[in-house]
């Protein structure tokens, strides 16, 4: 009440956001005091049984099979579920972790790859008087700084920009900033600041000049969520939890509580989805921890409950690095519609999102094509019209589902505060709604806190915040050298493995095999523009991967990056994975099937391609036609009206440029609309039409074809005399 007081007092000046910074005052010192991390002190104070090789995905499904009862089992593998775990079995509670797909196969492994407190959600708290969303931020900036600390080689501050293009805009969007920065007290990552517009088109020269006051700059924090997610599953393992992903619950187990007369939940009967082979879990407790799934579960326990989960769709897209700085993400606070898109680096891409519209719960979203425009019209507004924004940019796209706690009847997910809820049935089974990424760590710990007092398990405090998660241990911000000292990699990729190892990169790097060249001398990579390496794939199989959608998306992120990328790496990985889990030829068969449909449906492969089936008309000059049937007969000098792959194989032999036939089968192949092993005239037309429209960009073809006619017009007809005299 006091909270409310005294914001209600301030909020009537300047907009509310500079009076409150001073109405608050009281409220941060008290922060301050509070807000220090408690730190397991030493590793020895836990029982870590497996520090050295990680149990096979066989002996933990034998743990799960053989064990008498459980403590605790946890259902979903997600950020939620994997921080349930952690703290269950570091709070030496027996503790099991199911997970029906990969862990971080859902929702944890499509976001905005952002930790943070949610300005958004401060200016709502200031703005409406709202004291639950104040404390949501509060919260998320306290585990902003945990999660930062205790996996520092996935983790890392990034600076975010906020336009400004009025100039009342100015001193209120920087108030609310700092007010951001005070809430974080001594956990602020850095100190905000404000720039002028020379100094902001500096930092981002992108950005569209024209009315551009200033900019704003504030700090978050930025991560690699699905290997973040992995990294407590991992952790837990470590510890002694027992856990396996593709293990589904086919119902909930149920016993008459002798004192009460009720039924209570002890257990689930879950089923091998690999082998199909169905076994029981006891335990004493079962938390449900399965995000936009949750009631699903729920209702295995009462068919009657009322749904608490109203789903909301994230669509994100990536486009090539050069449309954003390195290190310097941008915020559009106001959107066309009213809602905040990020421009952000990551991974050396750029990454634009979200969407957030209502959706059905599906374990396999869609991007559609409706939000990935959206997105390329907002990113436009603020993107300098020098840099054209191209459909054909896109190089992957993904939709992710945000398990939101509301009223069933609500309809609005705007409004929806982003909290979670602890449920408890009256057959015992634990709920942990809603929430998220930032403050998974929080919502395990009061889930595992309401657990134990209903269940009245023997447990010990919380130890999670500060327990450095998988790979923190031995990584520094200069462990690559020590990489390409000692193992000979190239410099890209010994970056890339330190940030996504840890000091696990070592044992990475020890599988990697000799590449047979001077330099690197190990370390092959899976394709030549990304530093992801075909021992990563060995690696996975230890880290539970066991499909290679496994590793395109979540092992690795090649997925998520660049599906084209992925596609033509899949071969290799199901080659590696296949030798590695003796896969049958059927078994790889079915794989590269099923990954290569994940590349198309999930990750954008579909709305990518069809950039260029859709194009049915040619919008093309007279000019421009006659120019691109003239580079086509180049090609097709028999003028059959088609080329094939012997037919650009000669052009280039030509020219002395040499690409392996498998290679030039794959860049035919994008363009043979109809799959019928040859390019028409009416195909390329088509392409380069949508070429010109930006539909399509980077084509391998279309470049190709350029090249080499140019190569061919700076070479000219050969001379009588240069021939030899014509003999």
């Amino acid at each position: 009440m006091a909270f409310r007081k005294a914001l209600k007092r301030t909020a009537i000046i300047g907009g509310g956001a500079v009076a409150a910074v001073y109405g608050l005052s009281q409220l941060i010192e008290y922060r301050k005091a509070q807000a220090r991390l408690s730190h397991v002190a030493a590793e020895a104070e836990l029982k870590v049984p497996f520090s050295d090789e990680l149990p096979s995905r066989h002996a933990q499904l034998t743990a799960l099979k053989d064990a008498e009862e459980f403590d605790v089992l946890v259902v979903g593998g997600g950020a939620t579920g994997a921080g349930c775990a952690l703290d269950a079995v570091t709070r030496n509670l027996k503790t099991a972790l199911v997970e029906r797909s990969d862990f971080s196969s859902g929702t944890s492994s499509r976001s905005t790859k952002l930790i943070h407190g949610g300005v958004r959600y401060l200016q709502k708290a200031i703005m409406q008087l709202d004291y639950e969303q104040y404390m949501m931020v509060k919260e998320a900036l306290h585990e902003r700084a945990n999660l930062l600390e205790i996996a520092p080689h996935l983790s890392a501050p990034l600076p975010i920009m906020l336009p400004v293009y009025k100039w009342w805009q100015l001193p209120y969007y920087w108030a609310g900033i700092k007010m951001y920065d005070l809430v974080a007290g001594i956990q602020c990552l850095k100190s905000s600041y404000v720039l002028s517009k020379t100094k902001a088109l500096e930092l981002f020269p992108m950005l569209k000049k024209d009315k551009l006051v200033g900019a704003i700059v504030y700090y978050d924090g930025q991560h690699n969520d699905a290997r973040m997610n992995l990294a407590i599953a991992l952790t837990a393992a470590r510890h002694g939890a027992a856990v396996a992903n593709y293990t589904e619950v086919v119902h909930l187990l149920k016993t008459n509580d002798p004192q009460t007369g009720k039924e209570k939940v002890c257990g689930a009967r879950c089923r091998d989805v690999i082998t199909g082979q169905e076994f029981d879990v006891k335990a004493k407790c079962v938390i449900n921890a399965t995000g936009p799934f949750t009631d699903g579960l729920r209702k295995m326990d009462n068919q009657e409950t009322k749904n608490i989960c109203q789903p909301s769709a994230g669509v994100h897209i990536v486009i090539p690095g050069y449309y954003s700085p390195d290190n310097m993400g941008l915020l559009d606070p106001a959107t066309s519609d009213g809602r905040v898109i990020f421009f952000l680096p990551w991974e050396k891409m750029t990454i634009a999102g979200t969407t957030d519209t209502p959706t059905n719960v599906t374990a396999h979203p869609i991007p559609g094509e409706d939000d990935i425009n959206f997105i390329l019209r907002e990113v436009r507004n603020y993107l300098s019209p020098d840099v054209e924004v191209r459909r054909g940019d896109v190089l992957a796209a993904w939709s992710g589902i945000r398990p939101l706690v509301t009223d069933p009847n609500s309809k609005d997910t705007q409004s929806i505060c982003r909290n979670h809820i602890v449920s408890i049935s009256n057959s015992g089974l634990v709920t942990i709604a809603g929430g998220k990424w930032t403050t998974y760590r929080s919502m395990a710990e009061e889930t595992l806190d309401a657990a134990i007092k209903a269940h009245g398990l023997s447990a010990e405090p919380c130890r999670t915040a500060g327990l450095m998660l998988e790979g923190a241990k031995g990584w520094t911000p200069t462990l690559y050298i020590r990489l390409v000292q000692d193992y000979g990699l190239e410099n890209e990729v010994a970056q890339h493995l330190a940030s996504t190892y840890g000091g696990k990169a070592f044992d990475v790097a020890k599988m990697a095999q000799v590449t047979g060249k001077r330099w690197p001398i190990v370390g092959k990579r899976l394709v030549s523009e990304f530093p992801y390496i075909e021992s990563e794939v060995q690696y996975a199989i230890k880290e539970y991967a066991c499909t290679a959608i496994d590793v395109i998306a979540r092992r690795t992120r090649l997925g998520f990056l660049n599906v084209q990328a992925a596609d033509e790496a899949l071969p290799r990985i199901v080659q590696i994975m296949g030798k590695e889990l003796d896969w049958s030829q059927e078994r790889k068969t079915a794989e590269l099937e099923a990954a290569r449909k994940f590349l198309y449906h999930e990750m954008g492969y579909r709305a990518r391609s069809e950039q260029l089936t859709k194009t049915s008309e040619i919008n093309l000059d007279y000019q421009e036609v006659v120019r691109y049937k003239k580079r086509f007969h180049k090609f097709d000098k028999e003028s059959k009206g088609f080329i094939t792959t012997v037919d650009v194989q000669q052009v280039l032999e030509s020219i002395n440029v040499h690409i392996d036939e498998n290679a030039l089968h794959e860049i035919l192949n994008e363009v043979d609309l109809n799959k019928n092993g040859q390019v028409e005239i009416d195909e390329f037309l088509q392409l380069m039409s949508a070429v010109k429209k930006g539909q399509v960009s980077d084509n391998r073809l279309a470049i190709l074809m350029k090249t080499a006619e140019e190569t061919l017009d700076m070479r000219g007809p050969v001379t009588v005399d240069r021939s030899g005299g014509g003999v």
